[in-house]
């Protein structure tokens, strides 16, 4: 009987033994495959990181600074900013050209290519111009900041190009002879594909702020142009020769056209556009030199304009030879106080020596005026003024409500050699 006892003690001790063993193994897997799945998870997440890594080290950063640039606004920085730009410009993949904080003096300069992949300028600190012209003559240079032959452009940033212009204004000759040299504008874009200029400033330019030309598939977006309402010729962008050119949520104020599209442009959208002072927005001038290509489509929309000497505008210069400018859309645009703010002039010549009564031979056709409204400066809120020898065909005014500032006296429209269509609110 004891004996019994005894074995059956052992036999429960046994089994007791057997299940703790069983659960600390069980625990023991357990833990094995929890610590599988973290070890899966950080193998994830790491490759996910080096990956990300991977990527951030295809963009390659060349810094001005490191290439010599000073920065103290005094010290002269442009060959510091093209030893950057020709480093990297061969190189595969994206590449960064970094420009930061500070003031940078730079002597006029080309940016050329084509590159090896996309380039890209960010700009957080003030790049400034020689006040001085004779720089630009001694140099033989027309434009300040020149991007020739480049695919895949991107300048982005917070910081700005100033021209420092105010000196030379005074040597502007343009609004007084037909045939003159303009000054030296301050960025230019010439020959350039699948371009983006985004949240910069461009500010004081000697002429032109912005040149588009040549080129297509160009982005401008959330930028600022700025120079005096009495700084002559400083249009904000003036687009020739281009096609597929957006400008999109920006604000402009200068001493001439907020944007002016010139001959041989197609396919252009100005939208989101705030613009004052200026001469507006303008199509033109077209006509002044021979063999001009055309110009066609051409839309602008959800834009206001304040205070400027000129609204939606076309322009053709008196005694032009024959082009055509055809399929513009205005749509969508508030006038607050704005002399002239729909206007069609053909017999454009604003510096007072053109030949009398010499027609414009610029064929306008498809032009439509939609939903402007707001006020006119001037009683005159509508002037078309067409070619006597080809008249415009198919104008369309519809809902079109344009009051005097003078609430005394109603606006008025006027209109000449024009055919199409006007219909009321």
């Amino acid at each position: 009987m004891e004996l019994k006892r005894t074995w059956l003690i052992s036999a429960l001790l046994l089994l007791i033994f057997i299940s703790n063993v069983v659960q600390i193994d069980g625990r023991r897997h357990g833990r094995g495959r929890l610590v599988g799945r973290i070890f899966r998870r950080r193998h994830a997440l790491g490759a996910i990181a080096q990956s990300q890594t991977i990527q951030r080290k295809r963009i390659a950063a060349f810094n001005v600074k490191k290439f010599g640039a000073a920065a103290d606004g005094k010290s002269d920085d442009s060959a510091a900013f093209l030893k950057a730009w020709e480093t990297a410009c061969p190189l595969e993949g994206r590449k960064k050209i970094v420009i930061p904080r500070g003031e940078y003096l730079v002597n006029p300069i080309r940016f050329e290519g084509p590159c090896n992949g996309l380039m890209e300028v960010l700009l957080s600190g003030v790049v400034k111009a020689q006040p001085d012209i004779n720089v630009f003559n001694q140099q033989g240079h027309k434009e300040w900041i020149t991007f020739n032959h480049i695919d895949r452009l991107l300048i982005t940033g917070a910081g700005t190009f100033d021209g420092q212009g105010s000196y030379a204004w005074q040597h502007n000759t343009c609004s007084k002879k037909k045939d003159c040299s303009l000054l030296p504008g301050n960025l230019r874009l010439n020959f350039v594909a699948r371009a983006t200029v985004r949240g910069i400033s461009v500010v004081d330019s000697k002429s032109f702020q912005m040149t588009i030309f040549g080129s297509n598939n160009v982005r401008i977006h959330r930028i600022k142009i700025i120079a005096p309402e009495e700084a002559p010729n400083t249009d904000g962008i003036h687009i020739g020769n281009s096609t597929n050119v957006r400008i999109t949520d920006s604000e402009i104020g200068t001493g001439d056209d907020c944007i002016s599209v010139g001959p041989g442009s197609r396919q252009i959208l100005v939208s989101g556009v705030s613009c004052g002072p200026g001469h507006g927005i303008s199509i033109g001038s077209l006509g002044r030199y021979h063999n001009e290509p055309d110009v066609s489509g051409v839309t602008v929309k959800n834009c206001t304009l304040t205070g400027t000497t000129n609204g939606l505008r076309v322009k053709t210069w008196q005694n032009s030879e024959s082009s055509r400018a055809s399929d513009f859309h205005f749509e969508n645009v508030v006038m607050n106080g704005v002399q002239n703010p729909i206007i069609v002039d053909q017999e454009y010549c604003p510096v007072g020596n053109c030949e009398k009564g010499a027609p414009s031979l610029v064929e306008i056709s498809n032009v439509t005026f939609q939903n402007i409204r707001g006020t006119s400066a001037s009683r005159m809120a509508v002037h078309l003024f067409c070619s006597k020898t080809v008249n415009c065909k198919n104008v369309i005014l519809q809902d079109i409500d344009l009051k005097f500032v003078d609430a005394n006296s109603p606006s008025l429209a006027q209109c000449y050699y024009a055919q199409g269509t006007a219909q009321a609110i």
